[in-house]
């Protein structure tokens, strides 16, 4: 429970974290593929406006210690006539390539924009007798915009890993106290139970030799209410006892081969008069031969509580199912009875203690039997699930066929 607790905490600290780097690393991405864009423009508006035939060189102030060169060129149209009339490149004159990146350009009409394919920016303006072009090489932006990336993320990544330490370590400070408590109660648990179980001994062997003494029929009521009480005691102790081994991680139950066919065979067969008696019909479907690595009185006491379960809170006079089936590499055990139950309490019925209100029917027990059985499951490295609706409850354990 407790290393369950640090890594939801650890979780929950990572996921805010990241959040937050993510949303800071994308809004200083988008400010500055913006800024480089403006600059950019910028760019086209200088040299559109000049012409130099040295073709000299301008450059983009990224911080006062960085400039960056931008490869650019300039063009003039006369109809379909075209000049390169300055900037960085020198072999464009006369060239398909040039008649391309013009016959894009002109055919969007309009005075700023992209030439995609070839990963230009460019501006346009018309001087009457003829058309003024400006180009300048995106790629330089993508290149800067992947460097500033790489270092952003290069910076997050190291960020998150301090982080992270940072967030197993204070959890493991801030769950110190409740792990203390729980070791307490566990503790505490453990103790009472064993410490109950020898009075109740006493308590059961004293109550059946009142029982078969003479009695008047008076005192007769009272040993036979002490008797039933001790026994519920008793139950419960050993059901307390069975979560504090649980929660201790000892391992008790003892694996071996297992017929499931069997073990569930035998349940129905003993609660058949159960069912019987509470006026309800027990059906059973049961695949022969499905074998399971387990501990065989546990897995018996698993399909006792559900059996159990569906018997004492199933509609009157309803039929309560249990069914065995091979599904593809795993074992499903499923009981089923009428009844609904209200869907905001399925989270918690594996909850110890917790117990579903009066509807569906009669509450004799302590609210350990699912969460035991739920254990059970879960030290056979399978699953137990309940499922609610169109008038049925159905429990569902499952787990690995034997290899």
């Amino acid at each position: 429970m407790i290393r369950k607790l640090r890594l939801k905490f650890v979780a929950i600290c990572m996921l805010l974290v990241t959040a937050i780097l993510a949303v800071v690393f994308l809004s200083v991405y988008f400010a500055m593929q913006r800024n480089i864009e403006d600059l950019s423009r910028q760019l086209l508006h200088r040299v559109i406006q000049q012409d130099d035939p040295r073709r000299p060189e301008i450059a983009i102030s990224l911080d006062r210690d960085r400039l960056v060169y931008l490869p650019y060129f300039t063009v003039n149209v006369w109809g379909s006539t075209a000049y390169v009339t300055g900037g960085t490149y020198t072999d464009l004159e006369n060239t398909e390539e040039l008649a391309a990146i013009l016959t894009d350009c002109l055919s969007q009409n309009l005075q700023e924009g992209v030439v995609q394919d070839y990963h230009l920016r460019y501006l346009r303006r018309s001087n009457g007798l003829y058309e003024k072009l400006a180009f300048v090489d995106m790629s330089m932006e993508q290149a800067m915009l992947r460097e500033m990336m790489g270092s952003y993320l290069f910076i997050g990544a190291a960020a998150l890993l301090l982080l992270l330490a940072a967030a197993v370590l204070l959890s493991w400070w801030a769950t110190r106290p409740v792990e203390r408590a729980w070791r307490q109660q566990r503790q505490f648990l453990s103790d009472a139970s064993h410490e109950l179980k020898t009075p109740l001994t006493v308590i059961l062997s004293n109550a059946e030799m009142l029982d078969a003494s003479p009695l008047e029929d008076r005192p007769a009521r009272w040993a036979d209410n002490i008797r039933s009480e001790a026994r519920r005691m008793r139950q419960l102790v050993e059901e307390m006892l069975t979560l504090a081994r649980a929660d201790s991680m000892t391992a008790s139950a003892v694996l071996g081969d297992v017929s499931l066919s069997e073990a569930a065979e035998d349940c129905a067969l003993a609660f058949e008069p159960v069912a019987f008696e509470a006026g309800k019909r027990l059906e059973y479907r049961l695949t022969e031969a499905v074998s399971v690595l387990g501990d065989g009185e546990k897995l018996r006491r698993l399909v006792s509580i559900l059996l159990d379960n569906a018997i004492k809170y199933g509609v009157p006079g309803g039929a309560v199912s249990l069914t065995l089936e091979r599904r593809e590499r795993q074992a499903a055990l499923t009981v089923s009875n009428p009844g609904e139950i209200p869907a905001e309490q399925l989270p918690r019925l594996f909850e110890r203690f917790y117990r579903a209100d009066a509807s569906r029917g009669e509450q004799s027990g302590f609210g350990l039997g699912l969460s035991i059985a739920d254990t059970i499951a879960r030290e056979h490295k399978g699953a137990l699930r309940v499922e609610s609706g169109r008038g049925e409850t159905r429990f569902v354990f499952t787990m690995p066929l034997k290899r």
